[in-house]
């Protein structure tokens, strides 16, 4: 049996080896969850920065640009990081470059595994199936909230966990504890997540259709992968 593990923040990144394993990457509220939106409305890939500048200098080569700092979109960009912006318009045919506060940085540190996946409740089903298929060690890397553990992100691992569990063990105190959370609330998952910190600064900005949508299960039969230092769209 495969094995499974969490890390809870880019910050701890270090203390595991990524090689040999799938990392699936998530920042649910709202990065991996905006790009899986991206990918089934259009966009061929997207190119993730950690910074800013390295960013928006892609609009020169033709890409939409979007930027997000503090949960809200960086002035000048085409867009920031709402899911729900995607679902206003086919995008087909375009490539996007995207940098956040936290998502696009917990890529970029998980580099030396051998593959890594855009983690999100809405391909939820999806992820887990090309993870099953693919017979690998998975480890759930978590974006977290400027360095630290968030409630969110953290969950989703316990979800994954919890639906791999015929395939993947774990001897990780934080995959159990997580999982165990995830057998407790899942079942009112938009309700308990409510009084997450990072759902709360986002209600403060009046975003609550983002919100619904990161926590919505299922809508798309697609797997996100980087491909070449972009991500990608599996049909799986």
């Amino acid at each position: 049996m495969n094995q499974l593990e969490i890390c809870f923040s880019p910050e701890l990144i270090h203390l595991h080896d990524l090689e040999g394993k799938i990392v699936v990457v998530v920042d649910i509220f709202r990065a991996t969850s905006t790009m899986i939106a991206a990918l089934a409305n259009g966009i061929e890939e997207i190119q993730t920065f950690a910074d800013l500048e390295s960013c928006r200098s892609m609009r020169e080569k033709g890409y939409l640009i979007a930027g997000e700092r503090n949960g809200k979109t960086v002035e000048g960009f085409d867009l920031g990081n709402s899911p729900v912006a995607f679902l206003e318009e086919y995008y087909g045919g375009k490539k996007l470059a995207m940098t956040t506060t936290n998502g696009t940085l917990a890529i970029s540190k998980s580099q030396s595994a051998d593959e890594i996946l855009i983690g999100a409740f809405p391909n939820f089903s999806a992820t887990i199936r090309y993870i099953q298929a693919q017979q690998k060690d998975v480890l759930i890397h978590c974006a977290g909230w400027k360095g630290r553990f968030n409630l969110e992100d953290s969950l989703y691992a316990g979800a994954l966990a919890k639906a791999l569990e015929s395939t993947h063990s774990s001897d990780d105190d934080g995959a159990l504890s997580m999982k165990t959370l995830f057998e407790k609330e899942g079942h009112q998952l938009k309700q308990y997540l409510s009084k997450a910190s990072h759902a709360k600064r986002l209600q403060n900005q009046g975003i609550e259709k983002d919100i619904d949508f990161c926590l919505t299960l299922d809508l798309y039969d697609l797997v996100g992968k980087v491909v070449n230092d972009r991500v990608r769209p599996i049909s799986f």
